[in-house]
């Protein structure tokens, strides 16, 4: 009759939620407790519910019974595909209420009020850098152990993460999917398609606050910036003498491994130097 009536006798005394029955008030005592009752045979870890056990199960045995009609993708778990089919349907029940910016997930919402906050809770333990997100700050941590685990089938070449290898497959695809209106020239990324707008608009965002020059790119600014600074970030590792690019110092390190890739070709002789 609890059902029908509503009826949650049975109170937690730790935080007041109460329950329709006893087992289900005992089940909750595990999350303040914390106790694990419930151990997986295959890796040892627990759980404090027999339903965490059995989900977890599903990651050993590769089962997938939730199949997405549209698609066919399979899931683990019921939500999960729940979750899924927002991507067909196009809904985005979850509002940001600063931003109004809408999610499909909860989840999804939940990390993008951190922007909000300012609150960065994820710190790289090798340089202190923070980050709002735990992806940000695993992809961050991949250039201290220069581990590059996205790697391209066609010529092997590798990546610290997956967006810079899909967009590394348009170079073999030969897909070009951001085309300019101008005069139709089409590029792999959208971040090239604008780069390429502001030859049309003859728009230069990036000012210098030394002497208002004008750039392009941010990239172009940066370059100019070491001129007003003096500062030599390339240093050659047997001379040290440093330079402002990197390319001079290419150039330089010829000097040292004795390397002569200009050859004439009335002679044959060959140069360090193109000049």
């Amino acid at each position: 009759m609890l059902i029908h009536t509503g009826g949650k006798p049975y109170m937690c005394e730790v935080c007041k939620k109460s329950f329709r029955w006893n087992t289900m008030l005992n089940r909750h005592m595990l999350t303040h407790t914390g106790e694990k009752p419930y151990v997986c045979e295959e890796c040892d870890k627990s759980f404090s519910q027999k339903t965490s056990l059995n989900n977890h199960m599903l990651i050993h045995t590769g089962y997938k019974p939730y199949i997405c009609d549209v698609c066919k993708k399979t899931f683990r778990q019921k939500y999960s595909l729940n979750n899924h089919m927002l991507i067909h349907t196009g809904e985005k029940p979850y509002v940001c209420e600063v931003c109004k910016k809408a999610f499909t997930g909860k989840s999804h919402l939940s990390a993008h009020l951190v922007i909000h906050r300012g609150e960065k809770p994820y710190d790289c333990e090798v340089c202190k850098k923070s980050f709002s997100r735990k992806y940000q700050l695993n992809e961050h941590m991949l250039i201290h152990t220069g581990e590059k685990p996205y790697v391209c089938e066609v010529c092997k070449k590798s990546f610290r993460s997956k967006a810079n290898l899909n967009r590394h497959m348009l170079i073999h695809t030969e897909e070009k999917l951001y085309v300019c209106e101008v005069y139709k020239k089409s590029f792999s990324c959208k971040d090239k398609l604008n780069r390429h707008m502001l030859i049309h608009t003859e728009e230069k965002p990036y000012v210098c606050e030394v002497c208002k020059k004008s750039f392009r790119q941010k990239c172009y600014l940066n370059k100019h910036m070491i001129i007003h600074t003096g500062e030599k970030p390339c240093v050659c590792e047997v001379c040290t003498k440093a330079f402002r690019r990197k390319n001079d110092l290419s150039n330089h390190m010829r000097i040292h491994t004795g390397e002569k890739p200009y050859v004439c070709k009335v002679c044959n002789k060959s140069f360090s130097f193109k000049s």
